[in-house]
């Protein structure tokens, strides 16, 4: 096997793909708030057209590291927004007098995706050489890195086994959004009665309460792919935020219902509530577990200094971290003057572009690298980012220190939600890349060159499709949910600290008790019955549809596993890889025939 990972057709391969496909996450993120990632999708495309070239013209073949840097490259440039492209930015637009220039909005979209580079090269050997968390969907590219290049009958067959769950997965998508939309059914069938604040009403669903089915395979390839353990802490979650918590909330009147129709989740009604406890049970975690891991790691080196062992080459993570992919004394160099750059980058854009006070504009980075931190933990154990979530949490400290300043409320938080999501989507590019032993510098210039063409392309799709932000958004056209969200609490906050409810801070408070004490008893001994706490905080702040399918997902492969375990060391991930990128590229093929259509 050969060991070439950055090239030029790798990096071009990447850009390109990276250009088509960045319209489709930018359309989708305005329409439905929901956007795809593509590094199996650009894998597969890219791979494909290199072994036509080879057959046709003689080029070289591919080499699995080349494979590697494209889907990384095509992967952030889809990613961009995150920076902001289908949420902070645009709910400034509506709050002020329109778009910013196109160039001052290339810039400001590249600085803070540029952040979360060196937040994930930084977080890589804490989050995956050490804690070898799961990262689904950078496991789910490894797995289709391996079956596409390796060779034999086994390779041949997971490959089968990976494209037809793709295809499955490819039609239900297909048919739930065009033809015959799939049942969604409750998880219960009865109403729950309703009472106190609720007296008026005719009872409370188990949709009301976003308890149902749903028909994602995407879905249950994550929980497939993050284990028992993880699924299980989601359905926890679900049922303590939105069964338990919830329903009471809604009884003693500190937590809004929605329409009185048993068909119609109130999650945007019941979100605003229950956001305060999942994103402080996730922050506390975290950030306990990132203290107690550094005083570890701090331990280790003096103990190697004395002994002339190094440690860091030991990883627990298994089969997918090789030995010897760690940072040497050079990177680390590297990337913390990488890290003091891109911080002074952001810092710069926010005073020049948006004339925030540069006392503020620098708190922003502390506060986004800790939330990016949080945001990757979370994307490691269950492969979903809370962006939203995260950025919520930044709004809220923004809001605190400037009341009132609605631009600093939001980019104060753009700042945070972008390093976030270029962070995460790097981490799960790292460990698709530790199954071929990519040096991490190569992806990190592969990351540079995907945002670059992220901010270029994106920045002009959001200009074309929303020139008029103030009369085109939160319409039935383009309904923008993350923007009327972002913009609902920049308004809101406008007061500071009391505009959040008493009950809410209360919640906040016991949520970042039980983060912080699952941290350290974790850190002691973990207890095969102790939930994933980052993985509850999330299932309180997503329907709870989303927790139960991920937690079928789980199920369905710890069954596999328990009857059969040889079919399921063959077959599970290879499968769970299929059903994620099948769903992906469906979902991006309709955005790209959306857009065309909108053109």
């Amino acid at each position: 096997m050969t060991h070439r990972h950055l090239s030029v057709r790798a990096l071009a391969s990447g850009v390109l793909i990276g250009a088509l496909l960045t319209p489709c996450n930018v359309y989708s993120g305005l329409k439905i708030g929901w956007t795809f990632n593509i590094s199996i999708i650009a894998l597969l495309v890219i791979t494909g057209f290199w072994g036509l070239m080879a057959r046709w013209i003689g080029s070289a073949h591919l080499a699995p590291g080349e494979g590697n840097i494209a889907q990384t490259t095509a992967s952030s440039s889809a990613n961009i927004i995150s920076g902001g492209l289908v949420a902070p930015i645009p709910a400034l637009a509506m709050l002020s007098s329109g778009n910013l220039p196109a160039p001052q909005l290339v810039i400001w979209v590249f600085s803070v995706s540029f952040l979360g580079i060196w937040v994930a090269w930084y977080l890589r050997e804490s989050l995956l050489l050490r804690s070898g968390l799961a990262f689904p969907t950078g496991r789910a590219t490894a797995e289709a890195l391996r079956e596409v290049f390796d060779q034999g009958r086994e390779a041949a067959l997971k490959l089968r086994v990976l494209f037809s769950a793709g295809v499955v997965a490819g039609v239900a998508k297909l048919l739930d959004s065009t033809w015959l939309p799939l049942p969604r059914p409750g998880l219960f069938g009865f109403q729950l009665p309703a009472s106190g604040a609720l007296a008026g009403y005719g009872g409370i669903s188990a949709k009301n309460l976003t308890f149902s089915l749903e028909p994602s395979m995407l879905l249950l390839g994550f929980g497939a792919i993050i284990g028992f353990r993880a699924g299980a802490s989601l359905l926890l979650g679900a049922v303590v935020a939105w069964g338990l918590v919830g329903p009471w909330g809604l009884v003693a009147d500190f937590i809004p219902a929605g329409a009185d129709d048993p068909d119609v989740g109130w999650f945007p009604d019941m979100i605003e509530w229950l956001l305060w406890p999942g994103v402080s049970l996730m922050v506390a975690s975290a950030l306990t577990r990132f203290a107690l891991r550094g005083r570890v790691e701090r331990q280790r080196r003096a103990l190697g200094d004395r002994t002339g062992m190094d440690h860091v080459g030991l990883d627990p993570a298994g089969s997918d971290a090789p030995m010897g992919i760690t940072d040497g004394f050079g990177a680390r160099w590297m990337r913390l003057a990488g890290l003091a750059v891109a911080s002074g980058l952001v810092v710069a854009a926010q005073m020049a572009i948006f004339d925030i006070h540069w006392f503020i504009a620098c708190v922003t980075v502390p506060i986004a690298f800790l939330l990016a931190m949080v945001a990757s933990r979370v994307v490691g154990e269950t492969g979903i980012p809370p962006i939203g979530a995260i950025g919520k949490v930044s709004q809220l400290t923004t809001g605190v220190m400037a009341p009132g300043q609605t631009t600093e409320n939001l980019m104060g938080a753009n700042v945070a939600g972008g390093a976030a999501g270029q962070s995460a989507d790097l981490l799960n590019d790292f460990k698709a890349g530790l199954a071929v032993q990519a040096p991490p510098r190569t992806q990190v210039l592969a990351q540079f060159f995907g945002i670059l063409t992220g901010s270029l392309v994106g920045t002009w799709v959001y200009l074309r499709l929303i020139p008029d932000p103030g009369t085109m958004l939160i319409t039935e056209q383009w309904p923008a949910p993350a923007v009327a969200t972002w913009k609902v609490v920049a308004e809101t906050l406008a007061n500071g600290l009391d505009a959040i409810p008493n009950s809410a801070l209360l919640a906040v408070l016991v949520g970042g008790v039980v983060g912080v004490g699952s941290a350290l008893l974790e850190h002691e001994r973990t207890p095969g019955w102790l939930p994933s706490m980052p993985a509850v905080g999330l299932a309180m702040v997503i329907p709870a549809s989303l927790s139960v399918t991920m937690f079928m997902g789980s199920l369905i492969a710890l069954a596999l596993a328990r009857f059969s375990p040889t079919l399921a060391q063959r077959f599970v991930i290879a499968a769970a890889s299929g059903l994620i990128a099948g769903e992906s590229l469906t979902g991006v093929g309709q955005a790209l025939f959306g857009i065309l259509g909108a053109g």
